[in-house]
């Protein structure tokens, strides 16, 4: 097997651009500037030119669902419906109002459809680094239902 033949694979990259694009979509969404379309077409973009830049610099096994707009634990959350009561939702898909209200919370009525004093679900650390992640809330009667197909989608 020639060294030219191995595959080489990567966990992803940075979601957030080279410079720093999500930061300034999700800003420009969150203040009301932009439109839910222009967030959702940035972060299309962004995954399209991280996949791209992969396979030019060599990569041949590049991966799916490495892209956020937020967190990963939060995607999974709404993926399985794994949603705080607070916030309304019962089935169906999760707007992005509704996932905002679960990371940021809606004290100021701000962009979330919920009204103030929806509280922002607890951020921790992943182990002792400087990585947070939004933990997922349960219930005793907590029941899983689909309700995300962002990895398929994406």
């Amino acid at each position: 097997m020639s060294i030219l033949s191995l595959p080489v694979a990567t966990l992803g990259t940075s979601r957030i651009g080279p410079r720093r694009e999500l930061k300034f979509a999700l800003e420009s969404y969150w203040a009301g500037k932009s439109s839910e379309a222009e967030l959702l077409e940035a972060g299309s973009g962004l995954r399209a030119a991280n996949w791209a830049r992969q396979k030019s610099r060599g990569a041949t096994v590049i991966p799916s669902n490495d892209f956020s707009l937020y967190d990963h634990v939060l995607d999974t959350s709404v993926m399985v419906g794994a949603i705080p009561d607070v916030c309304g939702w019962t089935e169906g898909p999760v707007s992005l109002k509704t996932y905002f209200t679960m990371a940021r919370g809606a004290q100021d009525g701000g962009h979330a459809q919920h009204g103030p004093g929806v509280a922002a679900q607890e951020m921790t650390k992943w182990f002792d680094t400087n990585y947070h992640y939004m933990v997922p809330e349960f219930h005793q009667e907590q029941i899983f239902k689909h309700s995300s197909r962002k990895p398929i989608e994406e």
